[in-house]
């Protein structure tokens, strides 16, 4: 497993499906967000201290509670199945090998896994994998409130310790790689697990059956139907939608439940009227806390806190959104800094009351450092664990966690650090 980020991106590449790199490694636009995300690390940093007893060191923190062995969560992924459909078994054979590999190596690890909406395992078999490891729930606002109430129903029910809305995607971005190729997963039924295993959103589809049904009988004047031939992308596009639909593949196919599955999806999948005020409405329907993931301004981190959101994760979407948008590292610090003042005029207490994390653009254990020390609580870590699960499934996934680690830890002793709670602004050139 190459140690070196961009080593193993370029192994991963080769590896991996076209459209599966696709997804997973492409950004907005002409990609210069994601270059930003990386590139801006590059201001800000470290400065070495000598001769500070460094002999013992640890990396345990505590995040909401829960004593964690480390300040790194595995981000939320969507459609995880592309990254392994080049492994064994190919497409049918991905499910199987995306989030299940990802929660042996979480479980082995203690780390928590932010399991997404757009998983390609239900959220009840991935909590079964996990055992006792912890893990939270990443929620896409869906414009059906009942689908909403039933997704975090679900995410309490499979022990989950959080609720994550993300808030920057109510649209999907121009991902030009995905366009370049005519590819949207989630019209395939790939990575909406979630979905396809819910009673709300079954209901949904069975009405959408039934309806369209009802329809196709008042308009049948009895004369031929004509219709053209179906295009080869068509034909594959039918195939994944009943493979990925609960029953049968042969049933599924002669049926329409399972392109009505993908046609539901399609309508309900995000709400674009959202506004702060929503919040106070997702807050009385759960006891779990509510970090909002997708910050980049002061001003929001302060209107998401004063709405009942008990902690924010600072995010672009690794550049997936908005093109030529803030790095995320550079909107980190000042986020921080509002989220404290908050805190303290609020009366809370301790600042550790409301964590901030940080997610978009992590890549090794000295930008783990460096977010830690602009004022991170702990980091998300995404496409680099996904790049070791595309090579070595579960043991890539714990061998890639277990390089950054490693290179927190030496990056700690080097800058004369001992805890990961004593990481601060002065072990930056600032």
């Amino acid at each position: 497993m190459p140690t070196s980020p961009d080593a193993l991106a370029n192994t991963a590449r080769r590896r991996m499906t076209r459209t599966g790199w696709s997804y997973v490694a492409g950004g907005a636009g002409a990609q210069r967000t994601v270059v930003a995300n990386r590139e801006a690390f590059g201001r800000y940093r470290i400065v070495p201290r000598q001769l500070v007893d460094v002999g013992e060191r640890s990396l345990r923190t505590t995040l909401l509670g829960r004593e964690l062995p480390a300040p790194v969560l595995f981000a939320p992924v969507g459609a995880l199945e592309l990254a392994v459909q080049h492994q064994r078994g190919g497409r049918a054979a991905a499910p199987g090998n995306a989030e299940p590999a990802l929660s042996r190596a979480a479980r082995d690890l203690g780390l928590p896994v932010v399991v997404s909406s757009q998983a390609s395992t239900p959220m009840e078999q991935t909590a079964a994998d996990l055992g006792d490891s912890p893990r939270w729930f990443q929620l896409y606002w869906s414009s059906d409130d009942a689908l909403v109430e039933s997704f975090v129903s679900r995410a309490e029910a499979s022990g989950c310790e959080a609720i994550v809305v993300t808030v920057d995607t109510h649209v999907l971005g121009w991902r030009t790689a995905d366009l370049d190729l005519g590819y949207l997963p989630f019209a395939r039924a790939e990575g909406i697990a979630q979905y396809l295993s819910d009673p709300v959103f079954r209901g949904l589809v069975e009405a959408r059956v039934q309806a369209g049904a009802a329809a196709s009988a008042e308009e049948s004047t009895g004369e031929q139907a004509t219709s053209e031939r179906p295009t080869p992308a068509a034909v594959r596009s039918l195939l994944s939608m009943a493979r990925h639909h609960p029953g049968p593949t042969l049933r599924n196919l002669a049926q329409p439940h399972a392109r009505a599955a993908v046609e539901t999806f399609l309508d309900v999948f995000s709400r674009s009227t959202l506004t702060w005020a929503d919040l106070a409405w997702l807050r009385a329907r759960t006891t779990l806390p509510i970090l909002v993931k997708g910050i980049q301004h002061p001003d929001d981190a302060r209107a998401a806190l004063d709405h009942g959101a008990a902690g924010i994760i600072v995010s672009n979407h690794g550049g997936r959104q908005v093109d030529n948008a803030i790095a995320s590292i550079d909107a980190l610090g000042p986020v921080v800094d509002a989220v404290r003042e908050w805190t303290g005029a609020s009366g809370s207490g301790a600042d550790a009351e409301v964590p901030v994390l940080f997610d978009s653009g992590i890549r090794t254990g000295a930008d783990v450092f460096t977010a830690l020390a602009l004022g991170a609580d702990a980091v998300l870590l995404g496409r680099p664990w996904v790049y070791g699960l595309a090579l070595a499934g579960a043991d890539g996934v714990r061998a890639v966690a277990e390089h950054v680690l490693a290179e927190l830890d030496l990056t700690m002793a080097l800058a004369g650090v001992s805890g990961v709670e004593q990481i601060g602004r002065h072990n930056l050139a600032l």
